[in-house]
């Protein structure tokens, strides 16, 4: 288990992410799951232990996130959660997912 929080201002760009929606950190947990916290205090988990195996993710890049080893490399770049590879999860949508029920579960 990681845990990772984002800097306040990407120095390389001086950019300030604000929007309450915008990951402020993130504690990877076993099983493909995440613990997410909001730039408001939203918290919540993410569960991508369905999604990562499902054909759809066959032959992308997020066909890497399989591997736990590389899964526990999730960080906070300007309030977005990403992967070395580029992967990355859209912070909107979890954000208005988790405020209703405390999970994310992509289909």
């Amino acid at each position: 288990m990681r845990t990772f929080t984002t800097t306040e201002t990407h120095q390389a760009l001086g950019i300030t992410p604000c929007a309450p929606w915008r990951v402020l950190n993130i504690k990877t947990e076993p099983g493909y799951r995440l613990q997410v916290t909001f730039m408001d205090g939203t918290t919540g988990w993410v569960d991508l232990s369905h999604w990562l195996f499902s054909k759809r993710i066959d032959c992308s890049f997020f066909e890497a996130l399989r591997e736990e080893d590389f899964f526990e490399l999730a960080t906070v770049e300007l309030g977005v959660i990403t992967w070395p590879n580029g992967a990355d999860l859209s912070p909107d949508a979890m954000y208005d997912e988790i405020q209703l029920s405390e999970q994310w579960k992509p289909i």
